[in-house]
């Protein structure tokens, strides 16, 4: 069977033959399964790929890093101040920069689950461009121009999904986009900002993804387990949960699985940073049975950029060791 279907049947609860394998973009993992082919080049600016010269990307937020790479963070917002709304401009959804590298990245999927990651969808695009503290004010002091800023958002992503749907349309299956909505103890905002400002919104795009035929990968990070109902229900197919242990592993299993389907990890603040082998080894037993289900809902997840979070280069590969012995967990389980 092809990685490609392996993926597909995790996701939609299809009984996958076994454990898929989501190995990171630029840092491949030999001797496991490699199931899915990401694709980041949506990401890239036309003034230069941030992860290498933070500059001031097209959306007009410039960025900072520190000497050790990583993707750094916005500290210049363009919408800092309310009076430069009135004459901003986005950039062009359709623009041919953003899609005329991806078919011949595209023809390299051989067989395996193709996904196309564009990062900052709502929330994150949003405090981006007017600066974190400013929007959790402006939910109580703007919303009128908050609503107003997340639908040009909200235009700009229909029309990117629209353009890859015309160039590239079945060859893509899955796109992953992403929210950090979570401290350690809690989401951001409570449920009522969630339902206001974003759920609709959402729902939009969601939709549209769907109506491609591709399936929504929503990450979080964060102890978002308060949101993790509405975003189910808004469509996410595949949840990218990577503080494992913040959410309380086993509980959050048990109420969670075979509602959508996780791309897990180990935990990537506490039990890899640790970097003991058992710990890491036990962890990824308990993720694959209190998180999936004999029938799938799983896909082991390599995060990737482990010098970044100062995760020791060999313990990754244990993690994925771990899922690699456990990836026919469910075959004497299944009904």
């Amino acid at each position: 069977m092809k990685p490609v279907e392996i993926v597909r049947r995790a996701i939609e609860f299809d009984n996958p033959p076994r454990l898929p394998f989501w190995q990171h973009w630029s840092h491949k993992m030999p001797g496991f399964p490699d199931d899915v082919h990401n694709i980041w080049e949506m990401d890239r600016a036309e003034a230069g790929w941030f992860f290498d010269n933070p500059v001031v990307d097209d959306w007009g937020c410039g960025w900072s890093t520190t000497e050790l790479q990583n993707i750094g963070q916005v500290t210049d917002c363009p919408l800092d101040d309310w009076s430069a709304l009135e004459t901003y401009q986005p950039p062009n959804p359709r623009n041919p920069f953003y899609y005329d590298r991806l078919g011949p990245m595209i023809d390299q999927a051989d067989g395996r689950y193709l996904c196309l990651t564009a990062h900052s969808v709502l929330f994150s695009r949003l405090h981006k461009l007017r600066g974190f503290v400013n929007t959790m004010e402006d939910f109580y002091l703007e919303p009128e121009r908050t609503h107003r800023v997340l639908d040009m958002i909200v235009d700009f992503k229909l029309e990117q999904i629209d353009e890859l749907r015309r160039r590239f349309g079945d060859r893509i299956h899955g796109l992953f986009v992403a929210d950090d909505w979570g401290t350690q103890d809690g989401t951001f905002v409570g449920n009522n900002i969630l339902d206001e400002f974003f759920a609709p919104r959402y729902r939009q795009i969601f939709d549209a993804i769907h109506d491609c035929g591709w399936h929504v990968i929503l990450h979080s990070c964060g102890k978002i387990n308060s949101f993790v109902p509405k975003f189910i229900e808004l469509g996410v197919d595949v949840l990218n949960m990577q503080q494992t242990r913040s959410y309380g592993l086993v509980e959050f299993g048990e109420q969670f699985r075979g509602k959508v389907c996780f791309l897990a990890t180990v935990c990537i603040q506490s039990t890899l940073v640790r970097g003991i082998e058992k710990e890491v080894r036990d962890e990824a037993g308990l993720v694959v049975r209190h998180w999936s289900t004999p029938q799938g809902g799983m896909i082991a997840f390599d995060y990737g950029e482990w010098e970044a979070i100062d995760v020791k280069p060999q313990i990754p590969a244990v993690m994925f060791d771990e899922f690699d012995k456990l990836k026919h967990y469910w075959d004497s389980r299944r009904l």
